[in-house]
Order: structure tokens, then sequence, then C-alpha cells
């Protein structure tokens, strides 16, 4: 329904989805390590996230990695109930988490021995159980669990066939787990990532996967730009000329290639923005690198190129993602704790929603 304004005007209804949600992992990724910057605590993100306001508009929910310091994935009952006390007061709610499969947090990479799988399985159990409990308590209206592959790009080179079947048959395994808890699975596509690198490798690993219902992909709107131009991919995986220059035409028939083949199976979306560059920060390898919505040399025009994913192929919204999410790692603390910082990123997420959204 429109409303009148006191001039007469009438003012075009807001969209209440997708919801909009901020991440809290930007506090950890590349940071805690020898030579970086102390990592910020989610006490803190959480603050800036329920703190930020455009328009009295506010941001609905927060995102987190399940993995120390922000969370204990061995934590107990009581500890989850407080995690969703602490968020629910706030006036916010969780929606995707991250399982911490990597060897670095207890895990093990998804094309190890038989030990390493075991822990990466172990974890993604522990943040299914997690995902659950925090759905029982009313703090988690939906979202699904990440993944990645949990090994180098290097790694995975050793053996490319072999190391590829093996990572399928662990995404196997996770997916039956998580499906045993009622939950979803996402693997993210990064550059950095074993078998995820580029837009065809991680199709090999969804297709071979074969269950879309329950094992997708989490799209990011900076790494996938990345897909378009081949990083750390062979140059048959780059979809656009060598030459391109970021002429909007070539871009968009770009665009219109990677997302015809990931979004069929997109399962969860981060908002983001990208300058074409890598950067990597602590023990986190060089990925694509997120700038913030106000960085004039990105690439990205985020309200417009957000729907790439957010639409089908005829321009349809498709409302499969029920909230999206900003993600923007290895900025400097200093950024981080700006209260500014984040009402920027409310600001874009809620062009997002203009653009692509619906009330319901």
């Amino acid at each position: 329904m429109s409303n009148i304004n006191p001039a007469g005007m009438t003012i075009a209804p807001v969209n209440t989805y997708p919801k909009l949600h901020n991440a809290a992992w930007p506090g950890i990724v590349g940071k805690g390590d020898p030579g970086s910057e102390p990592a910020i605590s989610f006490d803190t993100i959480l603050d800036l996230t329920a703190n930020a306001e455009v328009n009295g508009q506010r941001f609905d929910g927060i995102n987190l990695n399940l993995a120390a310091p922000h969370f204990d994935i061995d934590s107990d009952a009581d500890a989850i109930k407080r995690l969703a006390d602490k968020v629910l007061a706030r006036g916010l709610v969780i929606g995707s988490v991250g399982a911490p499969v990597w060897p670095s947090t207890g895990g093990g990479r998804a094309l190890g021995d038989e030990a390493e799988r075991a822990r990466y399985l172990a974890q993604v159990r522990k943040a299914c159980a997690i995902a659950r409990k925090l759905t029982d308590l009313g703090a988690r209206p939906d979202g699904i669990v990440r993944i990645d592959s949990a090994c180098s790009v290097a790694e995975w080179h050793e053996a490319p066939r072999e190391n590829t079947k093996k990572i399928i048959a662990t995404f196997q395994e996770a997916t039956a787990i998580a499906a045993g808890h009622g939950e979803r699975l996402a693997a993210e596509g990064e550059i950095c990532w074993g078998a995820m690198q580029s837009w065809k490798y991680m199709l090999q690993v969804l297709e071979g996967v074969g269950q879309p219902e329950l094992l997708g992909f989490q799209a990011d709107m900076a790494h996938t730009l990345l897909y378009i131009l081949g990083h750390n991919a062979p140059t048959q995986h780059r979809i656009v000329p060598e030459n391109f220059s970021w002429e909007p035409g070539r871009f968009h028939i770009a665009m219109k290639k990677l997302t015809s083949a990931l979004r069929p199976w997109t399962l969860d979306f981060h908002v983001a923005q990208n300058d074409a560059t890598v950067k990597g920060s602590g023990s986190h390898d060089k990925t694509g690198r997120h700038c913030l919505p106000t960085d004039i040399n990105g690439k990205l025009n985020i309200p417009r190129d957000a729907g790439y994913w957010l639409r089908d192929g005829r321009g349809t919204l498709t409302k499969k993602i029920r909230h999206i999410c900003w993600d923007g790692c290895m900025f400097t603390n200093e950024t981080l704790l700006k209260q500014q910082t984040w009402n920027d990123i409310l600001a874009i997420m809620l062009q997002v929603r203009a653009n692509h959204g619906w009330r319901e």
C-alpha cells in the first residue's frame, strides 16, 4: 500500500525483502596473526551493525563465522542461547553462518586424507547443529551454512582430477550431514580455494555433488567479478577478452554468461565491491580485494549489478534469497571501527533492495 506525504504526493512503498544483513567476519578475517592487526570482537561488530542507520532504516540481521574469537564451535547449549539472546536484544537476527572447516580452526582439507576429511566433516556437523539450535531459539529465520574446500589452489594443482573427486566426495558427505540437521550448505566461490577458483571448476564441483536443493553456491559480488577475468584459472575460463577495458557492453555479456551458469545454484548472496585486484592479509591467501561502497576505484555499480544475481535471465525477481549480506574483509581496523563506514554500507544495501526487492 502506498503512502501519501503532506504535499499530497504518492510515496512508493518501501520494500521489506530481502532482509539486509551485515557480516561479523571482517573483524577476524586476516586479523590476529603475527604482523597483522588484532581481531575486532563480535560484540563490537554487533554494536556497529545495530547502530547503523540511514533515514530511519537499519540492518535486519548479522551473519557470522562460527570460529574463535567470535564464537567457539565447541560451545555448549548455554553459550548458543547467550549468542541468540545477545543478537536479539539488539533488534537483529542471525542468518547464514560459516563452518570453520579450515585446518587452522580444527578442520581439515576437503582433499586431504581420511583423518583430515573426518575433521572437516566434524566441523560441518557442529556448525549445522548450532545453526539448527539458533533456528529453534527463534534467532535465525533463514540462512545457509557456508563451506569451502579449505585447500589452496597450489595444493589442488598437485593432482587436479583426483583432488576434485575427493572434494566432491567430501562435499557429498557434508551435504548428508546438513540434510540430517535440516540445513543447506553453500560453497563460496573464491579464487583462493582449490577446485573453486574459477566458475567452470566451481560448476564441476556443484554438478558433481548434484544436490542443488542441499548444496549450492554462495555468490559474492567481489569474488565473482574475478571469475569473469580468469584470475587463478586457465585462459579458456576467462569470459571477457584479453583487451577488456570495462566496456559496458562486454561487461554485460560476461555477467550474463557467468550468472546464467551459477545463478540456478545460488542459495546465498553477498553484496560487495571490487577494484579488479586481489589482496591477502595475515593467514588469508590472496583473493578478490573488497572495497568500500564509496571507493571510486570500484568496478561494480552495486545497485545495478546485484540484479544479475537477484533476477533471472529475463529480468524477473527470483525471490529465492530471503536475506542479502554485506561482505567486506581485510579493511583496516580504523576503517571498521568508524560508524560512518557501516552507515555507508547500509545505504548501498538499501539501494540494492530498492532496485531488486519486494514486499510481503
